[in-house]
């Protein structure tokens, strides 16, 4: 074995066991020669081992009788691999001289492929794959001090039987180069499957040669050594393989019908997998969208037939399903889809609130998970922005503002659009009335539950003495029987307040990032159309949280303006 060429006598040892710890080691490898120095390398935070360690002789010689004696010996369970410990990271990673092997019978280990190409050259590294389980992955790496024994090694193992398994021996290509070839429109790799039991790789490179040269034919097979009924053929040319592609794909050989087509890496097949399965999604998205409705609260003698029924008045119905657990039994809420929007409208209007037996249902457009949960965050971060204000509002004494009231927070709008409580669908509305002298503001109120300060019926503290009972505000007809807004809403709110922006933007925000990426646009834009729409009536932008239509609208009209902006140079 040649001399390699290391400026110091520093071995790696890998594969330890995690409780080897520098004295152990230094009681193996000082009967070699004396030793330097000795440290195994661990976590910076548990102090566990990584499972190697460096070992530093004092002369060169002795390093070599160590790597020559003690590589793959035993230690506590273990073979240690041992190999020249190359400093430099850029010599490690360049690939020369290191090769691919597969196909690896399941019985060879570390020693027995460093024996197998130990002939070729002097070896820097060789290591077999494995599983948690400790198992043969089927392959493995060599890496060679030169590029020229790599190649000797190629020319000589390539496609020859190694423990009754023919092997693939290749030069090791990095996975970027490697997922670069993917696209490669010169491909020379063929996958074939539903191969029959009796065709074995002689007959499995007989059925393909005639298409061109083959520089392997392989049949996967099982630890028993039965065939898995697929294979790879890889072709000396590019045309050669994309003939036998053409082909042979579809044919029937030996009563089967045979797939033939390029072959692929997993990373490339989950690739295509998942842009198959998103395309497929946004297509039944947009063949859904407007038309598909949500019902809940539906009893649970209510089944598929009587859904359709109790919706067919409104429309063309496409299909109509209730919910069920793996028992069968109802989950309480179903699916109407519809021919029309204007059909699923229709039965939104219709339908919501009525009573379908004992129970009003609920209706709505169905909409996607993702969409629902950025709605849920926004409404709670609506709600957690509020306390927090109120939190800060009471602690600096402003509970006699509008915006700074002891209830929930309320959003107000401008004359005549009332006030809504953030997250809620249905809100009560505020009637408009001209401003009475010396009134300072309207405090909330809750669930119309009274609060503190608010006015009464009789006249209370906040109220103008003296006003007679039930006549506090006239033109308000007061319900016992329903919730009444304690005080009409004045003229003049602070619509633009900073807070009420702030409140709205945090809430905007993840809605509009969604929705791009829904649209397949890039989300960095999210901020800026948030703020656009945030220079609109902030009573029209407080409604765009609880409608992703409008939203979407209002977002496709944002990037209009946006990319005509582009158009003329502006920023």
């Amino acid at each position: 074995m040649n001399t390699p060429s290391f400026a110091s006598a520093s071995l790696y040892v890998g594969d330890l066991n995690p409780d080897v710890n520098e004295t152990q080691l230094f009681e193996v490898f000082k009967q070699l020669g004396p030793v330097a120095s000795i440290r195994v390398c661990r976590d910076a935070v548990t102090r566990r081992s990584l499972g190697y360690a460096y070992v530093n002789y004092h002369a060169m010689q002795d390093a070599e009788r160590a790597l020559d004696m003690l590589n793959y010996s035993e230690l506590k369970g273990r073979p240690m691999r041992i190999m020249w410990s190359q400093r430099d990271p850029s010599l490690r990673k360049t690939g020369n001289g290191n090769i691919f092997i597969k196909n690896l019978d399941k019985s060879i280990d570390n020693k027995s492929l460093y024996d197998t190409f130990a002939r070729f050259g002097n070896i820097l590294s060789c290591k077999v794959a494995f599983d948690e389980t400790g198992n043969s992955r089927g392959f493995g790496f060599v890496h060679y001090e030169t590029g020229e024994a790599a190649e000797q090694a190629i020319a000589t193992t390539n496609a020859k039987t190694l423990n009754g398994k023919k092997v693939f021996v290749g030069l090791f290509v990095a996975k970027k180069e490697r997922q670069g070839r993917e696209a490669s429109p010169t491909w020379t790799n063929v996958f074939v499957k539903n191969l029959a039991k009796s065709v074995d790789d002689n007959k499995l490179a007989e059925m393909f040669s005639a298409f061109g040269p083959i520089t392997s034919a392989i049949l996967m097979k099982d630890e028993n050594g039965a065939s898995k009924g697929f294979g790879f053929i890889n072709f000396a040319n590019h045309p050669d393989a994309q003939n036998a592609v053409n082909e042979v794909n579809g044919k029937e050989i030996d009563g089967l019908q045979v797939f033939v087509g390029r072959a692929q890496k997993k990373g490339e097949r989950e690739k295509e997998l998942k842009d198959m399965f998103e395309k497929l999604k946004r297509e039944r998205m947009s063949k859904y969208q407007g038309v598909n409705l949500y019902v809940k609260n539906l009893e649970e003698t209510v089944d598929d037939a009587k859904l359709r029924q109790e919706f067919s008045a409104c429309g063309t119905i496409t299909s109509a399903k209730v919910m069920r657990d793996d028992k069968g039994a109802s989950k309480g809420f179903g699916f109407v889809c519809f021919s029309t929007p204007d059909e699923a409208t229709k039965a939104v209007t219709e339908m919501n609130g009525k009573m379908l037996g004992a129970k009003p249902i609920y209706v709505a457009l169905a909409q996607r998970k993702e969409l629902r949960r950025a709605q849920l965050e926004a409404q709670h971060a609506m709600r957690a922005t509020g306390i927090r204000m109120q939190q800060q509002a009471q602690a600096s004494g402003m509970t006699g503002s509008p915006l700074y009231a002891p209830g929930a927070p309320v959003f107000y709008g401008p004359r005549g659009s009332g006030f809504v409580y953030p997250g809620q669908r249905g809100f009560p509305v505020g009637y408009q009335q001209p401003p009475r002298p010396g009134y300072q503001g309207v405090p909330a109120f809750r669930g119309g539950q009274q609060q503190r300060g608010a006015p009464t019926q009789r006249g209370g503290r906040g109220g103008p003495r003296g006003a007679p009972r039930g006549q506090m505000y006239p033109g308000i007809k007061y319900n016992a029987n329903v919730r009444n807004p304690q005080q009409p809403v004045p003229d003049e709110l602070p619509a633009d307040s900073a807070e009420r922006k702030q409140m709205l933007g945090e809430a905007l925000y993840p809605l509009i990032e969604n929705t791009l990426k829904m649209m397949e646009k890039g989300d960095e834009l999210a901020g800026k159309i948030t703020g656009m729409l945030l220079e609109i009536d902030l009573q029209e932008t407080a409604s765009l949280i609880d409608n992703p239509e409008l939203l979407r609208k209002k977002v496709t009209e944002a990037l209009e303006v946006l990319a005509a902006a582009t158009e003329r140079g502006e920023k």
